[in-house]
């Protein structure tokens, strides 16, 4: 027999096949599913207590009994409804817009809930031409005689992501109904001793706490006992991953003759640092031991990851192997190609490239060159993902910029040769707890030094009069620019400068005797090859550029970078544009042009300006915007995590860690009657979805 959990949505009274359908957009098909169908947000709705404090952005909450009501027309298809509350903080005017056209008379409706004596809820904003609260813009009310009003105002409420045909008032009521069915039998995934051991509520209060909860402090309970549970099931997902991995044995071997690795190291020109040798080594390592690599390589921008990918690449290729390198931009793919071609000038390994602009000829001929192993090293961008890409002798595959991935697409290159290793590289550098978190299966390696002889890039806020007179000196001295901006093209629905528009306003106005170029995203790959190829030429002085240029640029003549509109983008694409500077030996400038309206933009942009450290950069942006928005959709959505927050939760994510360790020490597979549940949620998000574990 099943339990009420399993029911589907339809059967709940008042949704039927129309809603069901609705409800399925929001991945919602049975009662377990709406029970685990978090609020976004909580909404303090208790009756606010002075109505002369609140903005007209705050939401205002009064309860009273209507004095008077009445509507009249504003037009043709609106209405104005209007009453007077009687309240404890005296009368209150209380108006609703009423749009006619719809299928229901919604004056009938109003007339007959907001009549002279009715006791009413209303909540809604102030007027902003009014100074204190004496008349609200109506966004709902609740008639007292009806007992629902108690899940909607006067408490915490929960606020759901919603779709179109389905509001908060039918889903709130919708839950309430599911958790009445459902919540005391709700399974509870945590084994009953690690949940009395972490001090944890139990499943069913847990989701009465997350949904309708009577106070702050039931609301984080409920929140950090579901916060939990998710965090041990991705910890259980990643050590098992790690085990599997580690239980097998690749079939080709490394030997370290230095065949290529010495006189490539003997034309670079420069010394390692001490931090990209122990890398090197600890790599090194990790390729010489039976099991597959899977490594993470952080570094700052301008660390040096790229020889140290290059020279684990060359120990691939030293034993007979091939190595590919993949980017998530074609620039960066061109970039990486044209440094390999450089730095291995003189060597015998054969360099090719294959992105999605490649032409049809070019890129059979490369296809049949890479499976017959005519090609040593292949870079591209995710054109190596797809089927007729096959390798002869595959042995480590690289990928760069990593948080621009999922777990799926190094996985998908993996599967091109029979258990190769693989190294990840970000320049955005993120805690150790984090990465343990996000890439939980790979061992980590940090480059914390910098080359010697780099001129850290001053940055300053600036208005755009003072910015264009630095780039005007910087060009007279023989340098070039950048000057950024967040949009190709003008939108009505954006108060920004686009590039398109400013790139004409630039060359007609204000550098009308330079030549200024142009590159964004939507411009053909050979248009944006082209303008790159003449930036680096010294033939454009001035490069009008959107975030496109963010990786994969390296031209050490740049020295000066303007930012316009500033505000707009986060501290780690901040500091992955300016990284496009102050690669050369000459004092760089990034000036940083904007409204800085907020809070949140002034601290970013002064964090910016103060430290050019790439890992307290990435803190910071972790603690400004999350990890969902800083590491992008492809990592973050992978990891299942409706409620947890990887930074807010680290101490909980430290705990999950230790109990899915002791877990599985003492039951490998999860086959004890007790965790029979927790091995069926593991399964169902981390084996079916991605693929990513066995409990066989």
């Amino acid at each position: 027999m099943s339990s009420p959990a399993e029911l589907g949505i339809q059967y709940l009274k008042g949704v039927g096949p129309r809603r069901a359908a609705l409800l399925e957009r929001l991945g919602v098909r049975t009662v377990e599913d709406l029970l685990h169908y978090y609020p976004r947000d909580w909404q303090d709705r208790r009756e606010t207590a002075d109505l002369s404090l609140p903005s007209a952005a705050e939401v205002v909450v009064v309860r009273g009994r209507v004095l008077r009501a009445g509507a009249r027309a504003a037009g043709p298809s609106l209405s104005i409804y209007k009453a007077t509350l009687a309240t404890a903080h005296g009368k209150v005017d209380c108006v609703w817009f009423k749009h006619l056209s719809r299928r229901f008379d919604v004056l009938a409706s109003l007339k007959k809930e907001v009549a002279e004596g009715a006791d009413l809820w209303v909540v809604g904003r102030a007027d902003p031409d009014l100074v204190g609260v004496r008349e609200i813009r109506v966004e709902e009310h609740y008639p007292i005689a009806d007992e629902r009003w108690r899940l909607h105002v006067g408490r915490l409420t929960p606020i759901y992501a919603l779709t179109e045909g389905i509001g908060q008032r039918f889903l709130r009521e919708l839950v309430d109904a599911a958790l009445s069915r459902a919540a005391d039998a709700a399974p509870d995934a945590v084994p009953r001793e690690l949940a009395a051991s972490r001090r944890l509520l139990a499943a069913p209060q847990a989701l009465r706490g997350v949904h309708f909860p009577r106070s702050a402090a039931e609301l984080e309970a409920a929140r950090a006992r579901l916060a939990y549970e998710e965090l041990l099931l991705l910890e259980l997902a990643w050590i098992l991953k790690r085990r599997q991995t580690a239980g097998l044995a690749k079939p080709h071997r490394y030997e370290v003759t230095r065949r290529l690795l010495t006189p490539f190291r003997a034309g670079l020109g420069f010394e390692l640092t001490a931090a990209q040798k122990r890398v090197i080594n600890e790599i090194f390592d990790d390729l010489r031991r039976p099991s597959p690599m899977t490594r993470l390589l952080q570094g700052d921008v301008g660390s040096g990851k790229t020889v140290v990918a290059v020279s684990a690449l060359l120990l691939a290729v030293e034993n007979g192997g091939q190595g590919a390198l993949m980017a998530p931009t074609e620039i960066l793919a061109d970039q990486h190609r044209a440094t390999l071609e450089r730095t291995l000038k003189g060597l015998p390994v054969r360099v090719a490239s294959l992105t999605s602009r490649t032409p049809k000829a070019a890129r059979v001929k490369t296809l049949a060159a890479a499976a017959a192993g005519g090609i040593d090293l292949l870079v591209g961008t995710h054109a190596l993902l797809e089927e007729d890409v096959r390798f002869k002798s595959l042995r480590l595959a690289v990928v760069d910029e990593q948080h621009r991935f999922g777990v799926r697409q190094r996985t998908t290159l993996r599967r091109k040769a029979d258990l190769i290793d693989l190294l990840v590289m970000t320049a955005t550098p993120i805690p150790r707890t984090l990465a343990l978190a996000l890439y939980g299966d790979l061992e980590i390696s940090t480059i914390d030094e910098m080359p010697p002889g780099r001129v850290p890039v001053r940055t300053e806020l600036a208005d755009e009069s003072a910015a264009f007179a630095a780039v005007r000196r910087e060009v007279a001295a023989g340098r070039q620019a950048y000057v950024v901006y967040p949009i190709i093209e003008e939108s009505p629905a954006l108060d920004l400068r686009s590039a398109k528009a400013e790139h004409a306003r630039l060359s007609a106005e204000v550098f009308p005797d330079l030549r200024v170029g142009l590159i964004h995203g939507a411009l053909p790959a050979r248009e944006k090859a082209r303008a790159m190829e003449d930036f680096a030429a010294g033939r454009v002085q001035v490069l009008v550029a959107t975030p496109v240029i963010e990786v994969g640029i390296d031209v050490p003549n740049a020295t000066v970078m303007v930012v316009q509109s500033a505000e707009r983008f986060g501290l780690a694409s901040l500091h992955q544009l300016r990284g496009r500077i102050g690669r050369g030996a000459a004092q760089s400038y990034c000036f940083l042009v904007g409204e800085a309206a907020g809070d949140g933009a002034r601290a970013r942009l002064a964090t910016l300006a103060a430290t050019s450290d790439g890992f307290r950069i990435g803190e910071e942006d972790l603690k400004l915007r999350g990890p969902g928005e800083l590491l992008g959709t492809a990592q973050s959505g992978e990891l299942s995590l409706r409620v947890a927050d990887l930074v807010r939760d680290a101490g909980l994510l430290a705990d999950a860690r230790a109990d899915a360790a002791k877990l599985l020490s003492d039951d490998p597979a999860l086959r004890e009657p007790a965790h029979a549940l927790l091995r069926r949620r593991l399964l169902a998000l981390y084996q079916s979805r991605w693929n990513w574990i066995d409990l066989a």
